[in-house]
């Protein structure tokens, strides 16, 4: 079972030193391709070995920041380029990303002389060509930063010479060009400038003090260029190292020679001290090859008389096995549950040794019986992992100790314990196969339509590992997401509750929680996505030319109107998106096609032909404007041209104008309906009046054959049941008539009403009032209401 992911592939960034603390240096996230939540779940931390952390992870943004201000000379010294590497380590599962940091060079040191002044004592029989040695200024940058040249200030007696080593190492020599007379000149001051590269350029000086002596013929002279030795790292102070000689052709005092460090070295006194006289060179202090791997310098030989010879001396610094492995816990899960597989990493520990070789070759081990072991596959990183089942009920905690031991001889080891608890089973939540979940449905889909299924498992068993499925209350557009979708609780599909419409709805958002039959219960939830996709459910609208009913509006073409000539642009729209938006133009029928063009895609209605007189003024032009879906839909717009050059022309013209042949078949179909009912209601007043003449006709009739006294009575201010209402104002007459005075002339003026309210037996109310009549009388009262 493979305990550790290592990623092949190395990120690295290139960032300028002296970088304020928490400047950004890159996104990690990104650039390795990783979750924001996966660093947050994997607990992502930076492991490094060193003391000082640089860097530093946000895992809520995934970003490398700035820790700890960061000097590229105190990091890396000379050496360039300059880098340091550390890991990003994630768990669950555990992985390891290796990340190296460049830090380029800034020109934040300028070029310094360790001395303050050089001086020199100089025979004045010096021969010319004469060398002598100078400091050498040193600069902590490197590049185009770092030490670029010297300016020794104009003198007459010496030339500034700069050299080379075979191992490509500088130094830089006072050359005599032109004989010293003391008496003329017994000191000589000169300045010596340093200047490096970088911008702004830095410069750094020091004096150089020359005394002329009196004269001394030869020079001494090393009887080797280059001396070299070797000594182990950690050698007792004035342990011998090398001796370094020279010999001097002068006799007396002019032929003592004494030796002393170059003064072109930095100072050697921190390591290694001379003998004047003899030229023994030992050790000064203690020296670690962790540090320094090799160190050179130059040794300048000196006579009385002034005159100087240098050479170079390399000393090779031995490794011993003096620094004991160090055991460092990256990670450590405690507690771990009982129910743990065999080989599951529960911590990762890494080892280092700074010695160099088989010094630094380490071996990890696990002392004694432990239900854990130690697997590696990455250099310096070792896994601790179980190689066991694990009870809790027969071990709760247990002591791991880690052994490591290096390959020096004699070899140095440590050891590092841990405690290690065992927990009880836990159970699992059900987990979802997505992160998140995505579907796209067609509007206008039928309720019960199939969206998609989302799946949760369960690692537990039987009850523990039932997952029920529940969509979860939230509002969309202000109604619940029920009205939306719905899930099966047992298979987790999810179906369309109603039709869609995407220019409603283009998408929500809704969380679907997995719940297990375990008790207590856990759950999971889960972000499922739905995107409403269109359909060409809507025809083109066309916005302009208005069309309208009543009124005849036309575009004005002149005469004079040249090819390409804009008409006019009809204007339309579609609510649906995409490509059943997309809208193109077509002229459907004109009168002249070969004068109007319509644009395919803008609508622009252009003449293609020059405006001639022949041209009718009166034109007609039929657009059709249709959409890209399938099948595609569209509009039709009607654009009446008039081609001419004035109003009045154009309003003669149009006076006759008639009108389209659907709204004259609508208004054909108004006026015979409007025929019709008028017809109908005609008819209907003819006998509704008929059908009151008969009934007033019949009335009359049976008033006049009747022979029997009758007494018509009419309660005061009573209901005109056949008239219009009630009558404000009643005036009674009684009246007494024989039989047969109907025949006479009297005239009776009539009512306005002609309405005969009742008429009752006056022989039955004479025979119940006790009242005596005659037979051949009649008494009637009449109702009359005056004509207001």
């Amino acid at each position: 079972m493979l305990f550790l992911i290592q990623v092949d592939a190395q990120i690295r960034y290139s960032i300028p030193e002296e970088m304020r603390k928490g400047s950004l240096i890159g996104n990690v996230a990104q650039d390795l391709g990783l979750d924001i939540k996966r660093l947050r779940s994997g607990r992502a931390r930076i492991v490094t070995g060193e003391n000082v952390q640089y860097a530093e992870l946000k895992t809520d943004k995934g970003t490398l920041v700035v820790n700890e201000r960061i000097d590229r000379e105190q990091l890396c010294g000379d050496v360039t380029p300059c880098s340091f590497t550390f890991e990003i380590l994630l768990e669950n599962p555990m992985e390891l990303h290796p990340v190296t940091i460049e830090v380029l060079d800034v020109n934040d040191n300028a070029p310094s002389f360790q001395s303050k002044h050089l001086d020199f004592e100089i025979s004045e029989l010096a021969t010319l060509g004469s060398r002598f040695d100078l400091e050498a200024a040193r600069d902590a940058d490197v590049g185009e930063n770092s030490l670029q040249n010297y300016i020794l200030t104009p003198n007459e007696n010496f030339l500034f010479k700069q050299h080379q080593d075979k191992d490509g190492s500088k130094f830089i020599q006072m050359v005599l060009q032109n004989a010293l007379d003391r008496e003329k000149q017994s000191h000589i001051n000169l300045k010596l400038v340093a200047v490096d590269g970088g911008s702004p350029q830095r410069s750094g000086t020091v004096n150089i003090n020359i005394i002329v002596l009196d004269a001394n013929d030869n020079a001494p002279v090393f009887n080797q260029s280059i001396y070299k030795a070797s000594v182990t790292e950690n050698s007792p102070k004035g342990t011998h190292v090398v001796t370094v000689n020279a010999s001097d052709a002068d006799s007396g005092a002019y032929g003592q020679v004494t030796y002393s460090f170059s003064k072109s070295n930095a100072p050697m006194s921190d390591f290694f001290e001379i003998n004047e006289v003899t030229g023994c060179i030992s050790v000064a202090s203690d020296i670690d090859f962790e540090k320094d791997k090799k160190i050179e310098f130059r040794v300048e030989a000196k006579d009385q008389g002034g005159q100087t010879d240098t050479s170079k001396v390399e000393i090779d610094i031995i490794d011993v096995n003096d620094n004991a492995p160090f055991i460092n816990v990256m990670s450590l899960t405690t507690p771990v549950s009982e129910d743990s597989a065999i080989g599951t990493t529960i911590g990762i520990i890494n080892v280092k040794d700074l010695d160099s070789g088989d010094n630094g070759q380490v071996t990890c081990s696990v002392e004694g019986s432990s239900p854990v072991k130690i697997k590696s596959n990455v250099r310096n990183y070792y896994a601790l992992v179980t190689n066991v089942p694990l009870d809790r009920e027969s071990v709760s905690e247990f002591n791991i100790t880690v052994f490591a031991s290096d390959s020096g001889k004699p070899p140095l080891s440590a050891n590092e314990t841990f405690n290690l608890q065992v927990s009880d089973v836990n159970d699992n939540p059900p987990v979802f196969t997505r992160a998140l979940y995505s579907a796209a449905i067609t509007e206008n889909n039928s309720p019960g339509y199939f969206v998609l299924s989302v799946v949760a498992k369960d690692p537990d068993e039987n009850q523990n590992a039932r997952v029920s499925y529940i969509l979860e209350e939230c509002a969309i557009g202000g109604s619940p997401v029920s009205g939306y979708i719905s899930v099966n609780s047992e298979n987790g599909v999810i179906s369309a509750a109603r039709s869609f419409d995407y220019e409603q709805t283009k998408e929500f958002v809704c969380v679907i929680k997995a719940q297990d039959g375990g008790s207590p219960p856990l759950s999971s939830d889960v972000t499922v996505k739905i995107l409403v996709q269109d359909q060409n459910d809507n025809a083109p609208q066309v916005l302009y030319p208005v069309q309208t009913g009543g009124s005849l509006v036309a575009e004005m073409v002149p005469r004079s109107a040249d090819v390409g000539y804009l008409v006019t642009k009809v204007v339309a729209v579609d609510v649906d998106s995409g490509q059943n938006a997309w809208l193109s133009y077509k002229l459907q029928k004109a009168a002249d096609r070969a004068l109007f063009e319509v644009g395919s895609q803008n609508g622009e209605i252009r003449t293609i032909r020059q405006v001639t007189d022949k041209d009718a003024v009166k034109q007609r032009l039929t657009v059709i404007v249709e959409d890209n879906g399938q099948p595609s839909r569209s509009a039709t717009v009607i654009v009446n041209v008039a081609v001419a050059d004035s109003f009045p022309e154009v309003l003669s013209e149009f006076t006759d104008f008639t009108h389209d042949k659907e709204y004259n078949d609508n208004l054909t179909f108004y006026l015979v309906l409007a025929l019709a009912v008028v017809s109908f209601l005609f008819i209907t007043c003819v006998v509704v009046i008929i059908s009151v003449k008969i009934y007033r006709w019949r009335q009359s009739r049976i008033l006049y054959h009747s022979n029997l006294p009758v007494i018509p009575y009419y309660p005061p201010r009573y209901s005109d049941t056949l008239g219009t209402g009630t009558l404000p104002h009643v005036y009674n007459y009684d009246t007494c008539r024989t039989t047969d005075s109907r025949k006479s002339d009297i005239k009776y003026m009539q009512p306005m009403s002609q309405s005969l309210v009742s008429v009752d037996d006056v022989g039955t109310d004479s025979a119940q009032n006790g009242h005596q009549r005659s037979a051949n009388s009649t008494l009637t009262k009449v109702f009359i209401k005056p004509d207001i």
